[in-house]
């Protein structure tokens, strides 16, 4: 047993993955959702809507080692960001004011949608951050609000998310989906598994006493041209049709880098797309 505790805050996909780990680890975790009927087994369950201000009733009364917060906005529009990742998160940290607790260290779970970079940059921590959406303006002010709390915390961007139940590229390619192949349209992604363990790698780092930078981007080892990735879904499911009304209608094109994370040791299962799809699709 670590003696560890974590209280991850939006316990779902991710969330849920990381809390499985951890207690896999021997840390004691509780999971904050909704719909707690839906937490991992073992989970100390924590209902609540962070949209309602007042404490939940079943808050833990001992102060968690870490907090990690996970959520998903449930409404895709700027007053929905707002909502989960801005105002959801002054009210945890009010919940714990309210209670006198204070983490060792705060992980906030962010998106590379800060970045705004077209041109198939490399993209790194320190990259320049200037969203032209709502999305990553409303991340940048909920990290703010992370990084400013009084505890001590880290930044984790992470990129596209896929994995078992994440799987609308593939069913695009299924239909015939058409991509550009110049210029290029880079893509960075990250499985689902790779992301919940890259933020246990964080959380075990901090607790060994390694000192964490205050962000980290979580990404695989291939930022892909999307056009490659077709290709190759392509010839791993047979498809030889073409749909003319299929077509990507994204701008972005950044290659993110994981170098700051693997420098600490880290390393994704899943090193590319090929490795990740190949596992969905065998039904790892």
């Amino acid at each position: 047993m670590s003696g560890l505790s974590a209280l991850v805050v939006g316990c779902g996909d991710v969330g849920g993955r990381l809390a499985r780990r951890l207690l896999a680890q021997g840390w004691q975790v509780s999971g904050l959702r909704r719909s707690i009927e839906q937490l991992p087994q073992g989970v100390n369950p924590v209902a609540a809507d962070l949209s309602e201000p007042g404490i939940p009733a079943t808050w833990p009364e001992q102060a968690p080692d870490y907090l990690v917060y996970c959520v998903a906005a449930s409404q895709h529009d700027e007053a929905g960001y707002q909502a989960a990742y801005v105002q959801g998160l002054r009210n945890v940290l009010a919940w714990l004011a309210q209670k006198g607790q204070r983490p060792r260290r705060l992980l906030f779970v962010s998106s590379s949608s800060v970045y705004a970079q077209q041109g198939g940059e490399w993209i790194e921590e320190d990259a320049p951050t200037t969203p032209e959406g709502y999305s990553g303006r409303v991340m940048l002010e909920a990290e703010q609000l992370a990084l400013h709390s009084g505890i001590p915390a880290s930044v984790v961007r992470l990129t596209g998310i896929y994995g078992p139940g994440r799987e609308w590229l593939l069913s695009q390619v299924r239909q015939g989906y058409r991509v550009a192949e110049e210029p290029p349209l880079y893509g960075n992604r990250i499985h689902a598994e790779d992301a919940a363990g890259l933020l246990a790698f964080l959380l075990q780092a901090d607790a060994d006493g390694v000192a964490l930078d205050d962000c980290y981007i979580g990404v695989d080892d291939d930022p892909a041209p999307l056009a490659d990735v077709v290709a190759w879904l392509r010839g791993y499911l047979g498809v030889t049709e073409w749909s003319d009304e299929q077509r990507v209608r994204r701008t972005g094109s950044k290659r993110c880098s994981n170098a700051r994370a693997r420098a600490l040791g880290w390393a994704p299962q899943y090193a590319s797309y090929k490795e990740g799809y190949a596992a969905i699709l065998a039904g790892a």
